[in-house]
């Protein structure tokens, strides 16, 4: 074994000189043993029917939860001021959540584009890596970097103390879902920064920090700005364009409506403008769209939008905030594009949330789509308009009434394939509580994260995995979800797991995947080409290396990898790689084609 490591220092040392002989620049690996990743920027998702799918045509199922903390003053996912970053999401991974929602606001997304971002709060998130560099003793010793202070250590500077803007902090929260093999998207929840900006009903009509008032084109403007940044990377895949717009009819122009006017508070209008947006600089990029609170009910004639509500005959149909879709019968959201990326997102919860009437009864799927849920949001699905999400679901585990509701819609979003977000993981939401129930960190033993295992165990059934083995399934096609065995990537899932015991997806029906770049392919089209690209390069040797370094961090086509044809991936097939690259070789020993 020591001599097997000490081979391989050698030949990663000497990677750089087979760089510079095959391609005229080297390079650079920080650092080999660092997880592989999937660079190809392929993982983008589109809609048919009321499905989404990958590139090659499988279906994917977006299962997973929330994780706010951006839309609030401290600019960071909540709970960092406890844990660190790196452990807590590999073991979100490990559990099988395979997208996170990430709410922000529109006032932190405005910093950024204006170039003046703000500060991760002190508050927020506790980071540290002290020393900061590898010092001396005095003693004729070495006090390693990191000896005394090592969480969250990517979000500060290089003095190991002062935390990094929020910009950079959120480009290192993608590279780390990237890292574990999960997707990302955005909501906006509030047009300012505040940790109670959710209750406010619009998207436009707030002041920022430094007063400048959120208008719906400055709206669109950063949501399109943030859309080309990220263009090219598919760990973001889409952006739910307003948490729950609401307020009630009689309010009027202060209330998200949905109908066909160009008013500035209707939804539709608004978010189609938005959409088109997007889509113009991203084509590739998931919108999310979510419902309204109210809707007119038709009860009288000459009813209208604004009017004073009514003790009986209500002009209004009320739902929950964001819940609302019986306008999208009428008036879809149709960008000029087409369909293919529209998901509409509602959101529903449990009567420990408010006590609605559909759960005055004892309520059963039947009730519940009898009496709120079919004609407000279930239709979209079941007439194969158009994929949902529930955005938010969730609640508190009082084994009553809402541990009810929670086991109902999660068993319909199983039978009907309807993609979901958990409300959430943060343990700080006052209606709801959360998956986490509690930390500790230490710098030797790093993030401990204890769940409420009882709500995650009823949660758990809703992820994506497999029938039998029950394999939780990323949606990456080439890096697994999470590092400890527990998960897929999409190729691997479609590959070998699909057409054998298939998934809890449309309750386990087999199916042929189509996979047309499935690294485990046992018929490379250029002997020794993992990449995909048709040729041997370095790109090659560094992913080979990775691999025989940290096997169980990166999937690889092991038949086109194996050069040296003994069976097995290891240090000596990187020395045929070397061989080959630097012309001491023209063919790979297995090479017996």
């Amino acid at each position: 074994m020591k001599l097997y490591k000490k081979i391989t220092r050698l030949m990663i040392a000497g990677m750089m000189t087979a760089s510079v002989l095959t391609i005229g620049q080297p390079i650079i690996m920080s650092d080999i043993n660092a997880v592989a990743v999937d660079d190809s920027n392929d993982d983008w998702l589109h809609a048919e029917g009321s499905r989404l799918y990958d590139k090659n045509g499988n279906e994917v199922w977006l299962t997973g939860a929330n994780w706010f903390g951006l839309n609030c003053i401290e600019y960071s996912p909540h709970y960092l001021y406890a844990g660190d970053i790196d452990d807590m999401l590999e073991e979100v991974a490990d559990r099988g959540i395979n997208v996170i929602r990430f709410p922000i606001s529109t006032e932190l997304i405005l910093s950024w584009m204006n170039g003046t971002p703000y500060q991760i709060s002190a508050g927020g998130m506790q980071a540290s890596y002290n020393p900061p560099v590898d010092m001396d003793d005095g003693n004729g010793g070495i006090i390693k970097a990191g000896t005394y202070g090592r969480i969250n250590k990517d979000f500060v500077e290089a003095d190991g103390k002062t935390l990094i803007t929020s910009d950079r902090g959120f480009d290192i929260i993608l590279d780390k879902c990237k890292k574990y093999g999960i997707k990302a998207f955005i909501d906006i929840h509030s047009p300012h920064a505040d940790n109670s900006g959710h209750n406010y009903n619009l998207w436009y009509g707030k002041e920022t920090a430094d007063g400048t008032m959120v208008t719906t084109d400055l709206w669109i403007e950063s949501l399109t700005w943030i859309a080309d940044k990220y263009k090219n990377n598919d760990t973001l895949i889409g952006y739910d364009l307003k948490n729950e717009p609401h307020g009630k009819g009689q309010e009027g122009a202060k209330a998200a409506k949905w109908d066909g006017s160009t008013d500035e508070n209707n939804w539709a209008y608004a978010a189609t403008k938005c959409a088109n947006s997007i889509l113009a600089v991203n084509p590739n990029a998931l919108i999310f769209i979510e419902g309204v609170e109210q809707s007119l009910s038709g009860a009288m004639p000459g009813d209208y939008w604004g009017i004073e509500d009514r003790r009986d005959n209500s002009p209004y149909i009320g739902a929950w905030w964001g819940g609302n879709f019986r306008g999208a019968r009428e008036y879809p959201i149709v960008p000029d594009s087409g369909t293919s990326q529209i998901v509409y997102s509602p959101h529903d919860y449990g009567p420990s949330v408010y006590a609605q009437k559909w759960f005055e009864k004892d309520f059963t799927t039947q009730t519940l789509l009898d009496d709120y849920w079919y004609d407000t949001w279930a239709y979209i699905n079941a007439e194969d308009i158009a994929p949902e999400l529930i955005g938010e679901w969730g609640g508190h585990m009082d084994k009553a009434e809402n541990q009810k509701w929670m086991v109902l819609l999660r068993d319909y979003m199983i039978e009907h394939h309807i993609n979901h977000t958990f409300w959430c993981l943060n343990t700080n939401s006052g209606d709801t509580g959360g998956l986490w129930a509690g930390f500790s960190y230490s710098i030797d033993n790093g993030t401990t994260i204890t769940w409420e295992e009882e709500k995650y165990d009823l949660f758990e059934k809703s992820l994506w995995q497999t029938s039998e083995t029950g394999k939780y399934i990323g949606l990456d096609h080439q890096r697994p979800l999470g590092i400890n065995g527990t998960g897929l990537s999409l190729n691997e899932f479609y590959s070998s797991y699909s057409s054998t015991e298939g998934s809890n997806l449309d309750g386990g029906t087999k199916v042929k995947g189509n996979v047309s770049d499935n690294p485990t392919d046992p018929t490379p089209g250029v002997f020794g080409d993992v990449t995909n690209d048709k040729k041997v390069t370095v790109a090659d040797l560094v992913k080979v290396a990775k691999y025989v370094v940290n096997s169980k961090g990166n999937s690889i086509n092991k038949t086109a990898a194996d050069v040296n044809g003994d069976g097995k991936l290891n240090v000596f097939d990187m020395v045929l790689y070397k061989e080959y690259l630097n012309g001491s070789i023209t063919k790979f020993p297995g090479d017996k084609g």
